[in-house]
């Protein structure tokens, strides 16, 4: 029998598999890419392997996307940044395929590619690929090539970098959509590599003519570079070229352009400085915030905050704050939960008077919107307010509409309060906290939904935790040790969860003597979910008992647990042996 040249077979593997009908198959073999190549070696992965991926004509896309991803991190594989160049042919190939994620996997490969050549390969190897790709007959390639442009252009000599320049104008010229898309998106990218003479008249002149394109998908890519242009200008060039571009887009027909500048726009008030800022960028903001469109009240919504921060308090007065109160009751519930999100962040922009007399109306508001998404996002955010306005004041205007919420009949509202309520604590003082908000927390054990029960369980630990053993002693345990008796098992289910959380809190000699005991009563319970819970808490205080209550586990914890591992239910029985064996375990230590 004829013998196998090992260093072939890798090779012949792949070439069987890649030809596979099975996907899955083909997916794995290029996902080996790197074993295969280790098994080849170096120069045989140049010669050999990468040749073959460049021919290889799989048709399908998730194949296609992982050989652009494995490409990108293979300069090891086929001897380092000496041999990189070899990489660009099978991505060039990639770049041109009509799957969207392929090509913009292969782009990125290519500028991590790129990113690590010597500038004599870029010049000789990478440059030409991109001319060929902006050359393409089929748009793909030019779309593809735009990405590519900031890696090359450092490394060109200065003629080279003029045909680069003109390339890319070109492109930003080009008669296909997409084309022009991909030349908008990367225009930041490729200003950012070059010199500021050019940068004032090269690119700002391709820049006016993408936000003057008929097509509006171009016009709100060029407002994405709007920024990433600002902070590679002067003051003064931002001013003469952006600013205007800026207040035009606020205005432009397409509600999607205007919804990108709503986006980008407070990003550009540091890059023009303050003057223009109240003068032109203030009245753009305020026109988004009262914009027709929905989705551009949303967008100027969420960065209501950002924006003031960069204003002058009472420039942010005047301006902004009548255009937030519309916007909390907006018919949009999407606008009001967008603003409710952040409007919290403006109490310490504006300060205690302001916050009191202007925005407190309407934080009260957005509590009580019947939309439970804005509740939930002024709520998440209350202690923000309270830094601003103080504890007195917080709780005789927050308070009631923070107890209405408690009772919420919407149950991720209950539970955002509870999560909510060690923080509250803190900050209102136990004593009035046992006043308006004890009752809450243990009437919560009995909710109807799990996760509030599970969370109100977590509470009471955290509670513990915050206010100390004592008050937890007086407060806490006692209403707990009541509910162990509830008719309905699923409440009693809770409570020993509860317990079982108490216990490292409370200390050992407090779970001896308050909790322990109810425990050990729970253990004679009619149902097996409650009695192999029982068996489950038992063993997690067992850890909780100190060495020198080791009596307690031998004449306590392990005869309950010894008489619950003779219950005719197996689950029961399998829970108590487990806790039997932690017993032993202390008894050994």
């Amino acid at each position: 029998m004829a013998m196998v040249d090992e260093p072939l077979y890798p090779i012949a593997i792949l070439i069987d598999e890649l030809k596979n009908d099975d996907i899955q198959l083909r997916l794995n073999s290029i996902k080996r890419l790197p074993t295969i190549s280790r098994a080849l070696g170096e120069e045989r992965t140049r010669k050999e392997l990468i040749p073959f991926l460049s021919e290889n004509n799989d048709d399908d896309d998730e194949v296609l996307l992982a050989m652009a991803e494995q490409l990108g991190v293979f300069i090891p594989y086929v001897g380092g940044v000496e041999h990189a160049h070899v990489l660009l042919q099978p991505l060039e190939t990639l770049c041109s395929v009509e799957e969207t994620c392929v090509r913009d996997k292969a782009v990125e490969s290519l500028c991590q590619i790129g990113g690590q050549m010597k500038a004599s390969h870029i010049v000789d190897c990478f440059i030409p690929l991109l001319k060929r790709l902006a050359a393409g007959e089929w748009f793909t390639a030019r779309v593809s090539s735009c990405g590519l442009f900031h890696i090359a252009y450092p490394s060109a000599l200065d003629p080279l970098k003029a045909e680069l320049r003109s390339i890319y104008g070109q492109l930003c010229q080009d008669d296909m959509p997409m084309v022009r898309r991909s030349a908008a998106t990367n225009l930041g990218k490729f200003a950012a590599k070059i010199e500021q003479s050019y940068l004032k008249t090269d690119i700002m002149s391709l820049f006016e003519d993408l936000t003057r394109d008929d097509q509006d998908s171009v016009r709100l890519l060029a407002v994405e570079g709007c920024a990433a242009l600002g902070k590679l200008l002067e003051p003064q060039d931002c001013i003469a070229h952006i600013l205007p571009v800026i207040v035009n887009f606020s205005q432009d027909k397409s509600w999607r352009v205007r919804y990108m500048v709503a986006n980008q726009l407070y990003e550009l008030c540091e890059a023009v400085g303050s003057e223009p800022t109240r003068a032109d960028l203030v009245p753009a903001y305020v026109r988004l915030l009262r914009d027709n469109e929905a989705e551009v009240r949303i967008a100027a919504a969420g960065k209501v905050t950002k924006f003031c921060q960069i204003l002058d308090p009472q420039l942010a007065i005047q301006q902004i704050l009548p255009c937030v109160k519309e916007l909390s009751s907006d018919s949009s519930q999407h606008v009001r939960s967008a603003l409710a999100s952040v409007i919290m962040g403006m109490a310490p922009v504006l300060g205690k008077d302001a916050t009191l007399e202007l925005l407190l109306p309407t934080f009260l508001s957005l509590l009580k919107d019947e939309f439970p998404d804005v509740r939930l996002n002024i709520i998440s955010k209350l202690d923000q307010v309270n830094q601003v306005i103080g504890i007195d004041l917080l709780s005789q205007s927050l308070l009631p509409a923070i107890v209405e919420l408690a009772e919420d009949r919407h149950w991720r509202v209950r539970l955002a309060i509870i999560e909510y309520i060690p923080l509250l604590a803190n900050q209102l003082g136990v004593g009035f906290f046992d006043d308006k908000l004890g009752a809450l927390c243990i009437q919560w054990l009995e909710d109807k939904v799990y996760s509030i029960r599970d969370a109100a369980a977590t509470n009471l630990k955290r509670l513990a935790e915050e206010c100390g053993v004592e008050w937890a002693l007086q407060h806490i345990i006692p209403q707990v040790v009541d509910k162990i008796n509830s008719p309905h098992y699923l409440y009693r289910m809770t409570i020993l969860h509860a317990i079982s959380l108490l216990a490292p809190v409370m200390g050992a000699e407090i779970t001896c003597e308050k909790l322990l005991p109810v425990i050990v009563a729970a253990s004679k319970d009619r149902v097996p979910n409650i009695k192999f819970n029982v068996a489950k808490v038992l063993q997690s205080l067992v850890p909780v008992v100190d060495h020198s209550r080791v009596q307690v586990v031998e004449k306590t914890i392990r005869p309950c647990l010894t008489e619950l591992n003779e219950d005719p239910d197996v689950d029961v029985r399998y829970f108590a042996g487990t806790a039997l064996e932690a017993c032993d375990q202390v008894m050994v230590s």
